[in-house]
């Protein structure tokens, strides 16, 4: 090995090979020397061995360039995270959720983690452009009828789902999180229906981030953006706690709809369905449970409720985008010292990222 190649920085790649960006990827190899533990070396116990026994040495970054692999080591939470070598400084990942690791932790120990929400914006907007659609005209009811092959729900449905459907023109479309996900959600749903955009979020935008999602109206509080609008999207990351339990849900203004793209655990589910049986809801749209991939067996059962089975990101170019952006967030920061999609960049002691 030439003193050129030993100075490379070291990268981890857990999980499947590369399969959508060839290109990219031989660009990567060359920069980095890259290790690919093996799906039994990556399972919880020998994982965890294997990082304590130093067996892939002094890496730099960890690589999961598709969700469906490189999890199988389990949560990374305060019992693998100190097992990591103190030369690690980013983990990027597929995905655009993160509540499978405790990045608070991994920025405690100087840890950049980077996720691939950017990769899925287009894909998830256009589930939840879906969903919303659904939520307004019925139309879960009348699919679950045509597809019944039962004629007399079938005529139930012709002839009674549109006495409470409605157009989602001029509505108040509440957006709960107006990230990259969100925002997409919020610009197509104002360009395809004609739907007026309020939001809640930590911080409010920029006046020209605003007027780039629909005019967006900043709403100050969660309760009030729940009270006001004729359906809610969520779009924000799982912070550790429920969000929409049963109180609430008793701030939603009566009749309106719910649509989730984000993560089934921030909902109370039994809590959801008695609001959508008692009308305090006329009807969501799920893409994500609580316990996945187990889905409310009430929920099943409502032909009030559209449902997917988290696929909202789930379009081929969503996994070229994540597995190109995994890579492109590691040349970027361990290259030129700024990374592209930092989730915990604001927990770091230095800034840096």
């Amino acid at each position: 090995m030439s003193t050129t190649e030993k100075k490379k920085p070291v990268v981890l790649h857990i999980g499947d090979p590369v399969k959508h960006n060839p290109e990219v990827y031989e660009r990567f190899a060359s920069e980095f020397t890259v290790i690919r533990p093996e799906v039994e070396e990556r399972q919880r116990e020998p994982f965890l061995q294997a990082l304590r026994d130093r067996k892939w040495g002094d890496f730099d970054a960890v690589f999961r360039p598709f969700w469906n692999t490189g999890g199988e080591m389990g949560r990374w939470d305060s019992e693998l995270i100190p097992l990591l070598p103190k030369s690690m400084k980013i983990y990027t990942s597929a995905g655009a959720g993160y509540d499978w690791a405790d990045v608070d932790i991994m920025a405690e120990h100087g840890i950049l983690y980077c996720n691939g929400a950017q990769a899925s914006s287009e894909a998830v907007a256009d589930m939840a452009i879906f969903h919303i659609l659904s939520v307004f005209r019925n139309l879960a009811w009348s699919q679950l009828a045509a597809r019944s092959g039962d004629s007399e729900k079938w005529t139930e449905a012709h002839k009674f789902a549109t006495m409470t459907a409605h157009n989602p023109q001029g509505h108040i479309l509440g957006v709960v999180g107006l990230g990259n996900i969100g925002s997409v959600i919020a610009r197509k749903a104002h360009a395809c229906f004609g739907m007026r955009i309020h939001y809640h979020d930590i911080m409010r935008k920029t006046p020209e981030q605003e007027a780039a999602t629909g005019n967006a109206v900043f709403v100050a509080t969660l309760d009030e953006l729940l009270g006001t609008s004729d359906c809610i999207v969520l779009a924000a990351p799982f912070g550790g706690s429920v969000l929409i339990d049963r109180e609430r849900l008793t701030k939603f203004k009566r009749g309106s709809r719910f649509v989730n793209i984000a993560r089934g655990t921030l909902v109370d589910e039994d809590a959801l369905v008695e609001a959508l049986e008692s009308g305090q809801l006329h009807a969501a749209g799920l893409d994500v449970f609580a316990n996945e991939p187990n889905v409310h067996p009430q929920l099943c059962k409502m032909r009030n409720v559209t449902l997917t089975a988290h696929n909202a990101g789930g379009a081929i170019e969503t996994n070229i985008g994540f597995e190109r952006l995994a890579m492109e967030n590691i040349e970027a920061f361990l290259l030129k010292g700024k990374a592209l999609t930092p989730v915990n960049a604001h927990l770091m002691k230095s800034n840096k990222a």
